[in-house]
């Protein structure tokens, strides 16, 4: 019964960190599925006029789907918030239009991921002295120890028109 009780605080901490990892792995796939439907809704719904009624609307549309996006992501859930580590009101959305393609960048910013227990005083230079590959070292050190880092999705939306209808083949 003494076992027990002496394991149980390291099994807690092993869990804890175990789903705090889990937790970034859930956050860069859910960024991966918004990204890709902010850029086919994107693609879809926006248009290839530079005319000003026209980017008016584009305007709205890359509100609402950073809006979608958002709450797909868990910035309206304070819990979900918490879990994944966000911070700040919403995720940033940035839409650079060129002649060929359009560029959806989805960043966002995360808090320290509060598993304070690994994380020594000397900071991330005694972590990663004789880490084989330094600067990732230093990075996943930032990410759970001080947080303020930034998650970035690049996607490439080809400018074409809007779709053509598709029509089953067969007699008309």
């Amino acid at each position: 019964m003494t076992e027990v009780v002496l394991l149980f605080p390291i099994f807690v901490i092993v869990v804890f960190v175990t789903a705090k990892m889990f937790a970034l792995l859930v956050l860069v796939q859910k960024m991966e599925i918004a990204s890709y439907y902010a850029a086919r809704r994107w693609q879809l719904e926006s248009h290839l006029n530079a005319d000003p009624v026209y980017m008016t609307f584009d305007a709205g549309l890359k509100s609402d789907i950073e809006e979608k996006v958002s709450g797909y992501l868990g910035y309206g859930s304070p819990a979900v918030a918490g879990f994944l580590n966000l911070k700040g009101p919403k995720a940033n959305l940035d839409i650079t239009r060129t002649q060929v393609w359009n560029v959806l960048t989805l960043t966002v910013e995360t808090n320290r991921a509060g598993v304070a227990l690994i994380c020594p005083p000397g900071g991330a230079a005694s972590v990663c002295a004789a880490a084989p590959s330094k600067m990732n070292c230093i990075n996943g050190y930032n990410y759970i120890c001080t947080g303020n880092k930034q998650l970035t999705v690049i996607k490439y939306v080809p400018n074409r028109d809007r779709p053509i209808q598709f029509k089953l083949p067969g007699i008309h």
